[in-house]
Formats: C-alpha cells, structure tokens, sequence
C-alpha cells in the first residue's frame, strides 16, 4: 500500500494495525481512514454532525472534530485554488450579514462583514475587518456608518433585478446558515468556506 503522505510504494504493517512508511517513516491507520472518508460523505451530502452520529452510531463529539477538520481543509484547498485563479477575477462586492433573530440596533457588533469576488462562475471570499477594529473613527460614528451600509444592502442591493454570480452566492449563503443554530466569530470563516465550496461545487456541475 501506498504512502497517504509522501505516496512512496513500500508500506509496512505494525503490530497495533497501524502502516509505516519506508521512506518517510510516518505512520497511520487504515481504520481512522476509512472512518474519515465515511464521515466525510456524509459531510459532503449535507447531514449536520448530530444527524451523522445518530446514523454512524459514532459519539458527536468525535463527528463534530472531524466536521470542523473539513471546514478548515475546505478553507485551504479554496485558498490554493483561488492563487491559480486570482487573474480570472471579473467582479467583487463586499456583503454584511446579520442573523435574520437579530435586530441591527441592538447587535451591530454581530455583523459579518466580507468580501465576494467571482471568477468562471465561482466565488471567493475574503472576511473584513470587524466594526470595532476599524481605526481613526470614534464608536459612534463607526456604528452609524455600519449600520446605514447594513442597511442600504438590504433595502437596495438585495432587491436588485441583475442576479449576478456573486448575487446569487449570497442569496444561497442566508439559506445555508440558517441551518446552523449559531456560529461563533471563530467558527464564521469556516462556515462561509464551506458555503463557498457547496456553492462552487453546485455550479461547475451545472455547467
């Protein structure tokens, strides 16, 4: 069997079941493999970590870990493959979201605020900085700016008739998101790259 790191051909087995390889001398097992490609499917057929670990009979700690591991690999291959692409770019608008449960006046410091640039049908994105991080501005004056883009994207941009690739993904993103009962500033990154990654997938086969 083949090297999962280096692809050497020579594998060896070890006497806890694990392999090690010949030339670069790292180990691992064929079990958690086969494991995480079964989780994976059903990542990658849309079941949320709860409904995986009813349907594994595998502990939803466990699931969630592996969950979140492929968000963040979904992250890098989406950061990898945008460097080959970024000269394909066509367009970019910059988008804030807020959970539809939350009020702009009482939670402007819950705004999400990022950058969607398109290329061939796909989207990129890229997460801006926060309300509170942005300088030279008092907190007033910060939060009033905010609030009217909030707003004016809102009432304007989102009613807009031409529904173009970037559009189009934030349309599918408010759908997406609201399937997860709330998502941590940490967390957020990793959520809008797998949005991004269902997005892109969905449209290269449909094209």
């Amino acid at each position: 069997m083949k090297c999962i790191y280096c692809d050497h051909p020579y594998t060896y087995l070890l006497a806890n079941q694990q392999r090690k390889c010949g030339k670069c001398k790292r180990k691992f097992s064929l079990r958690k493999l086969e494991r995480e490609v079964k989780l994976f499917e059903h990542f990658k057929n849309g079941d949320n970590a709860r409904e995986t670990a009813l349907n594994t009979k595998m502990h939803f700690a466990t699931v969630q870990k592996y969950f979140e591991k492929f968000r963040r690999n979904l992250a890098l291959d989406a950061d990898t493959h945008y460097r080959h692409n970024a000269h394909r770019v066509t367009g970019y608008d910059e988008y804030l979201y807020l959970p539809k449960s939350l009020k702009i006046e009482e939670t402007i410091d819950k705004l999400q605020h990022f950058l969607t640039l398109s290329y061939d049908g796909k989207v990129y994105n890229l997460m801006m900085p926060r309300a509170r991080q942005m300088p030279l501005e008092d907190d007033e004056e910060k939060e009033n700016k905010l609030r009217l883009k909030y707003l004016t994207f809102n009432k304007i941009s989102k009613l807009s008739k031409a529904q173009t690739t970037i559009t189009k993904f934030w349309d599918y993103f408010e759908i997406f998101i609201c399937r997860f009962k709330g998502v941590s500033d940490e967390q957020f990154i990793f959520y809008l790259k797998e949005a991004e990654w269902r997005f892109n997938t969905m449209n290269s086969i449909q094209s």
